[in-house]
């Protein structure tokens, strides 16, 4: 099994732009989709945006991100990257990284609870200033 660690998060003023890694420990890691998720004070934890295992052809995003968000991964160094552009004060939240052999699994993690994805990493916190 793998293990994912966050790293990348950290103040940015808004407009700017975040690049956040997902970083997998393991050999098996290109057989897993990867998702990046969120989850702001007070609120439920929200989808963002999943690449598909092997050479990550399929992307999927939320309709909150999509244009401004791009996911990507990079097997040779078991690492899944989230380039966040024209952040705005409501992208201020702790980010999360999840993994699971079904692509299916990662984009339905917060509506369906009985195929929660395999690993979780520990997040990262993004704070978008004004």
């Amino acid at each position: 099994q793998v293990q994912l660690v966050e790293s990348g998060g950290g103040l940015v003023q808004a407009g700017g732009s975040l690049r956040l890694s997902c970083a997998a420990s393991g050999r098996t890691f290109s057989r897993y989709a990867v998702g990046w998720f969120r989850q702001a004070p007070g609120k439920e934890r929200e989808f963002l945006a999943a690449v598909s295992r092997g050479g990550g052809g399929s992307q999927y995003y939320a309709d909150s991100v999509k244009g401004r968000f791009t996911i990507s991964r990079d097997n040779a160094k078991n690492t899944v990257y989230l380039q966040m552009n024209s952040l705005k004060s409501e992208d201020t939240a702790v980010y999360y990284c999840a993994a699971d052999p079904i692509f299916h699994n990662i984009v339905v993690a917060t509506t369906d609870k009985d195929n929660d994805p395999e690993v979780w990493g520990q997040g990262t916190l993004v704070t978008v200033s004004l």
